[in-house]
């Protein structure tokens, strides 16, 4: 951990060299403490526990969708999304310095990204497929256990952080992979990035289970020129059959015409709460 008291400390998910530290790297730059938490619940707690001053956690992936666990952390704490990045995921194939690609007998990795790389371990059937935590992490364990007859699949960062050589390059089956990223602040906090000015805001609301209420709820976006951006339905914890909406439009929450909106929102829907502008 840096001791510069200058520097923002970031919690997120998994090992460090894990593409979320990327997406940390491009929100925060140099003037962030990256902080790796073995769960995602571990990195909102921290966040509102104070043990960090922002997160970075992933939202959605153009191959796999929404990561839902999320979503619902962005509900049950006390956090507002303050930034976003997308990160195109790169797999490489890493090994320890001196080991051959002729060497290698056994991969490691997530199962996801075992699964988003086919096409390669197919070309390479010598190479038996081992499922591990996390890509990062898999790096990790050739480090710690100095395996030379073994290779990993994870980010360039990885093999950077741990000392590691990459054997062969971009090796995933679809080059149009990215992840988005939220950044995180507590309520009320002052964390700032290097994000663009805000362009767009996040809101999840709930309504009654009877005809026309999603529809009399994006009206009060549609009827102001508000352009939505997406919609995602949860269900509704306690309430079988009954539904959240997390929503992104475009505007900013100084905009009139959004505060305007989102009070509309507030007489037509159930619980609404907005996650944030970014």
């Amino acid at each position: 951990m840096k001791q510069n008291k200058e520097y923002i400390r970031a919690g997120f998910q998994g090992e460090r060299g894990a593409f979320s530290e990327i997406a940390v790297r491009q929100l925060l730059g140099s003037e962030s403490d990256p902080i790796p938490f073995e769960w995602f619940d571990g990195v909102f707690q921290a966040l509102v526990d104070k043990k960090v001053e922002a997160a970075v956690i992933p939202m959605e992936n153009t191959l796999h969708g929404s990561v839902i666990e999320n979503f619902d952390h962005l509900l049950n704490y006390d956090v507002e999304v303050i930034g976003e990045t997308s990160v195109r995921i790169v797999h490489n194939l890493i090994a320890l310095p001196g080991v051959a690609f002729k060497d290698v007998k056994e991969v490691y990795s997530h199962p996801v990204a075992l699964n988003q790389c086919l096409k390669f371990l197919q070309a390479n059937p010598q190479i038996e497929k081992k499922t591990f935590y996390d890509t990062a992490g898999s790096v990790k364990m050739l480090a710690e256990t100095k395996r030379r007859d073994a290779a990993a699949i994870a980010s360039n960062l990885s093999a950077d952080i741990y000392g590691a050589r990459i054997l062969k390059r971009g090796i995933e089956d679809d080059r149009a992979n990215f992840t988005r990223f939220f950044l995180l602040q507590r309520k009320g906090g002052t964390v700032k990035g290097k994000q663009p000015p805000s362009k767009k805001v996040s809101i999840v609301f709930s309504t009654k289970n009877e005809p026309g209420s999603l529809f009399r709820a994006l009206a009060s976006l549609a009827l102001r020129d508000i352009s939505l951006n997406k919609i995602e339905s949860r269900p509704l914890k306690g309430k079988p059959w009954e539904y959240l909406f997390y929503v992104d439009f475009e505007g900013t929450l100084k905009d009139t015409k959004v505060q305007n909106a989102i009070r509309n929102l507030e007489e037509v829907t159930d619980d609404l709460k907005v996650l944030g502008g970014y």
